[in-house]
């Protein structure tokens, strides 16, 4: 249904209908030639709030790779990229040899959940188009999907594309229930399995096909007829040795097909060589704009310009990309522990409010919300963070430290959210959520006592940890790290989480509840505030700060309590404080380097990226043969 006049933007870019098009454009079932569906996205919400947001993000976007291609050139001139190439190489070899093609990792998708549930309960939506939501799709059938409406999507815009589209409302606890059972049935084939959602996880068969002498598509295709037999749905899944090729093939075959990647590492990388990049877990819409302007569009290209991305390894993440490129990520399926959480909160998305009690209101209901996780998961924390989303579609966050544990009181919660809020209103907002960070496990045993604990190693996730303060020098300081923890490019996280509630106005009876229950740190210091609290653009001070959001003094040293001289077991200051007070000094000194890499001027990188090219390749180089 392509315009007869394809309308002009005022923006002529070509990302700019990529962006207005949402995440889920490479979702299953969609056509290939996305072109004419986006012209009718971007007339359809032009002149909209959204579509301004939008095209001030993609001008920013394109002014960061402006300058990302300065520092690159400038990095570039004069510089001989054979030695970094070869060193690269040397790398890539390194990353070879660490390849592990013993296990047996499926990933199970269901297909087009919601609607697939709705089916079930009304037979009659067989063949036709429909979609689950509001204000915003959350799902859309296959038959929808045809014409190019998918989860994420304005519903006026989905039904410009599509006039027949039959719109249901959300049905969560049908949803849950049938989750359930569906995850019953994976856990019987891994009773280790990863959960990736209410829909999706990760189950390592390879144990189970050994005991009961099958191969793994035999396997597989009973996993996915015991799932239709035992509830109606059907699932798609992908056959691979690690989680990110798994993911992948999942996607091959939807919906109700499986995929098998032969287990040899020829095949991985002429399966990766074509794929996009945009097709990897881990690189989201920006950094997929970032690597074209880098002339990398397909995994393949990554190869090409290795040396370019090793110049450019903080905005890029360059062990992460060639691990892409080899087809090697974690093999381990485990359900995420305990001690991998990193914050719980909860948000609300609604139709935009102006009135003051109202938003009070809808911050009290997220209060009650976070409240119930805290209750319920036996979570305190010391951090907590208001996110608030504008009419205008920006996102903002306000934190607030304490040296105590954070009570879980529904009232005291709304209490501190109310206090970050306030100073920033009259807004209108459409969207609000707290979250705790800086958590404490309280079903866990008692750690370390005294000062001791503050030279134990952190705990770290695995599975979502992308490099937040990795500096350019890191390939000169110490040996590449080849450990789990690159599964993502650098921002990813920010940008996933940046990207909740997206989508046009709710109307009036559309509310939409988000809870997060394994989120990783928020990256408050990237974060521009809103106008109305200061002109121009300025930095929230990051949550691991042990200052408060209200005050440049340490909140121990408020308190009153008796004071002595102590000395910093890190920068050995003489310190006039309590043991709170030190504590929180300590803490302060243990993230000084994260605090002080985010203030840096980006203008040094292009610089120190030269300084790089000119020491790594022999200093790598010499790091090898030591170890040797």
């Amino acid at each position: 249904m392509e315009p007869e006049n394809p309308p002009e933007l005022s923006q002529d870019s070509v990302s700019l209908l990529k962006r207005l098009a949402g995440p889920s454009s490479t979702k299953a079932g969609l056509t290939h030639d996305q072109t004419a569906i986006n012209h009718v996205i971007a007339e359809a919400s032009k002149g909209s709030k959204f579509y301004e947001n939008e095209k001030r993000k993609d001008k920013e976007l394109s002014e960061r790779i402006a300058k990302i291609l300065k520092q690159r050139d400038e990095a570039l001139q004069g510089i001989d990229i054979r030695p970094i190439e070869r060193n690269i190489d040397h790398l890539l070899e390194e990353l070879e040899s660490q390849r592990d093609l013993s296990q047996t990792v499926v990933h199970v998708d269901m297909d087009a959940f919601y609607c697939s549930v709705e089916l079930l309960d009304d037979p009659s939506l067989q063949g036709k188009p429909f979609a689950v939501g509001g204000g915003v799709l959350s799902t859309a059938s296959y038959e929808a999907r045809k014409f190019g409406a998918r989860s994420g999507m304005a519903t006026f815009v989905a039904k410009k594309l599509c006039p027949d589209l039959i719109l249901l409302k959300s049905n969560f606890e049908r949803y849950s229930e049938m989750s359930d059972k569906v995850m019953n049935i994976f856990e019987r084939y891994d009773p280790t399995m990863l959960a990736a959602g209410c829909d999706e996880g990760y189950l390592n068969i390879t144990k189970y096909c050994e005991e009961h002498m099958v191969d793994a598509d035999t396997c597989v295709q009973e996993i996915r007829d015991t799932v239709f037999r035992e509830t109606s749905l059907t699932v798609s899944a992908g056959i691979a040795p690690n989680k990110m090729l798994a993911k992948i093939c999942s996607d091959k075959n939807k919906p109700n097909g499986q995929y098998h990647l032969a287990f040899d590492h020829t095949s991985i990388k002429a399966f990766m060589h074509d794929l996009s990049i945009r097709k990897v877990p881990g690189v989201g819409r920006v950094n997929e704009r970032l690597l074209e302007a880098l002339g990398i569009k397909t995994c393949g290209d990554i190869f090409k310009h290795r040396a370019t991305l090793q110049l450019m390894d903080k905005q890029f993440g360059l062990v992460f990309l060639l691990r892409t490129y080899l087809g090697i990520a974690s093999n381990v399926v485990q359900p995420i522990q305990r001690e991998e959480k990193k914050s719980i909160g909860a948000e609300r998305t609604f139709h935009a409010l102006s009135n003051k009690i109202q938003i009070l209101r809808k911050l009290e209901e997220v209060a009650g919300e976070l409240e119930d996780d805290m209750v319920r998961g036996g979570w305190t924390g010391k951090t907590v963070t208001l996110k608030f989303k504008l009419d205008t579609f920006q996102v903002f966050t306000r934190a607030k430290s304490f040296d105590r544990w954070v009570s879980s009181k529904k009232e005291d919660l709304f209490a501190i959210g109310k206090e970050l809020l306030l100073p920033e209103l009259p807004l209108t907002l459409r969207l609000i959520g707290l979250r705790l960070t800086k958590l404490k496990d309280l079903h866990a045993p008692e750690p370390l006592g005294g000062i001791k604990r503050f030279f134990e190693p952190a705990n770290s996730s695995p599975r979502k940890r992308p490099r937040l303060a990795s500096n350019a020098e890191d390939c000169n300081d110490e040996e590449h790290d080849t450990g789990e923890d690159h599964e993502s490019m650098p921002g990813f996280y920010e940008e996933e989480e940046n990207a909740e509630g997206r989508g046009f106005d709710a109307p009036d009876d559309e509310e939409q509840i988000l809870i997060s229950h394994d989120s990783n740190p928020l990256h408050h210091e990237r974060r521009t505030r809103p106008p109305v609290s200061a002109p121009g653009p300025s930095r929230t001070r990051p949550s691991d700060s042990p200052f408060s959001a209200t005050t440049s003094k340490p909140m121990s040293a408020r308190q009153g309590d008796r004071v002595r001289h102590q000395d910093c077991p890190i920068c050995g200051k003489l310190l006039e404080t309590d043991n709170k007070g030190l504590n929180a000094h300590i803490d302060f000194c243990l993230s000084r380097n994260v605090i002080m890499e985010a203030q840096t001027d980006a203008q040094n990188t292009a610089k120190k990226s030269r300084d790089l090219v000119l020491s790594w390749p022999s200093s790598a180089k010499g790091k090898r043969k030591r170890k040797g």
